[in-house]
C-alpha cells in the first residue's frame, strides 16, 4: 500500500501527487513482480545526497486538462535500480552507469505516466503526459516540491526529487477551487418537489393555455449565450489494432488529407464549416471558408 501524502503538502497538488505515488508503485511493483510500498516527503530526507552532474533530470509537460511543467531528479543509484528492473538485470548496485540505463529510466517514467493519466481522468479530465530527458536542471524554479521514497528502508531505497512549475501548481489551485465552488452549489440546490398527480381534464377544458407564437424566439434567445466546444479535424485514419499499441514517441502516422485542403470544424462531432488554418498570436485559427448547411442550417457563402 502507498502510505498518504504528507499532511505538510498543500491541498492542491497533493492529490496529484499522490497519484504520481501511487502509479509509481504500481508500475515499478508490476515490473518486480511484488509489492513496492511508496511515501511522499515534503521536505528534502535528511540521508538524501546532494545534487550531482551525474544525477538524471526529465521534465515531464503537461496539457490538456492540466497545464504546466514538472521537473524529476534521480540520484545514478535509483537510476540504476529502476533500469535493471525494467530491463531484467540482475540487482548489481557496483555495475557502472551507462546510456542506456539512462534511457530505461526514462522509458519507466513514461510507463508511469501512462498510468497517471489514466487514473487522473476522472480528477481532472483528459491529460497527455510528455516525458522528456533533459541535459540538466530546468531553468525555472518550481513552486513546490517533494521527494518520493520508494521501496526499501533507508539507503537502499528509491528516491525521486519532483519539482512542480508555477504554472502547473495554479491550474491544480484553479481546478480544486472549481470542484469546491461546484459542490457547494450542488449541497446548496433546492431539491425538486414531488409533482402531485393531477386529475385527468377534460378535452373541452377551457384552463389549458393557448400556446404563445412569441415563446420559442424568447427561449431561443435564451439559448445565444451558451458556450460550445468545437473541434478541428485535419483528416483522420483507420489503423489496426496492433499497429496502434505499437505505437511510441516518434511515429509518424498519415492521414487522409493533403495540406493544402480545408481542415474541418466540428460541434458534438456535426461537420458545420471548413476553412484554411492560420497562426494568431502564436495559436492556432480557422479562416472560415465554406459554412455547412447540415451543421447551422445555412447556406455556403
Amino acid at each position: 500500500m502507498t502510505e498518504a501524502a504528507a499532511p505538510a503538502l498543500e491541498p492542491a497538488p497533493a492529490e496529484y501527487i499522490q497519484v504520481w505515488s501511487e502509479s509509481f508503485s504500481q508500475v515499478v511493483g508490476q515490473i518486480k513482480g511484488s509489492a513496492v510500498p511508496s511515501a511522499v516527503n515534503p521536505s528534502a530526507p535528511a540521508d538524501l545526497p546532494p545534487a550531482a552532474e551525474s544525477d538524471l533530470w526529465a521534465v515531464v509537460t503537461s496539457t490538456g486538462g492540466l497545464r504546466g511543467e514538472m521537473s524529476l531528479r534521480l540520484a545514478p543509484p535509483t537510476v540504476l535500480r529502476l533500469a535493471q528492473d525494467l530491463m531484467s538485470e540482475p540487482d548489481a548496485p557496483e555495475v557502472e552507469l551507462t546510456a542506456d540505463h539512462r534511457e530505461a529510466a526514462v522509458e519507466l517514467l513514461r510507463q508511469v505516466a501512462g498510468v497517471v493519466a489514466t487514473s487522473a481522468k476522472a480528477r481532472w479530465g483528459e491529460i497527455q503526459l510528455r516525458v522528456e530527458l533533459a541535459p540538466a536542471a530546468p531553468s525555472w524554479q518550481p513552486a513546490t516540491s517533494f521527494w518520493l521514497h520508494a521501496g526499501e528502508e533507508g539507503p537502499a531505497g528509491m528516491m525521486l526529487e519532483f519539482g512542480l512549475s508555477a504554472a502547473l501548481v495554479a491550474e491544480l489551485r484553479e481546478k480544486a477551487d472549481a470542484a469546491k465552488a461546484e459542490a457547494a452549489k450542488a449541497a446548496a440546490a433546492p431539491s425538486a418537489p414531488s409533482a402531485a398527480p393531477s386529475a385527468p381534464s377534460s378535452p373541452s377544458s377551457s384552463s389549458i393555455p393557448a400556446p404563445d407564437p412569441a415563446a420559442g424566439s424568447g427561449a431561443l434567445d435564451l439559448l445565444m449565450d451558451v458556450q460550445l466546444g468545437l473541434t478541428l479535424r485535419f483528416g483522420s485514419r483507420q489503423m489496426l489494432l496492433r499497429e496502434i499499441l505499437d505505437l511510441n514517441p516518434g511515429v509518424v502516422i498519415e492521414l487522409d488529407r493533403k495540406v493544402a485542403e480545408p481542415v474541418d470544424l466540428l460541434l458534438d462531432g456535426k461537420l458545420v464549416a471548413r476553412g484554411e488554418v492560420v497562426v494568431i498570436n502564436g495559436d492556432y485559427g480557422l479562416r472560415v471558408t465554406d459554412v455547412s448547411p447540415l451543421g447551422l442550417g445555412r447556406t455556403p457563402s
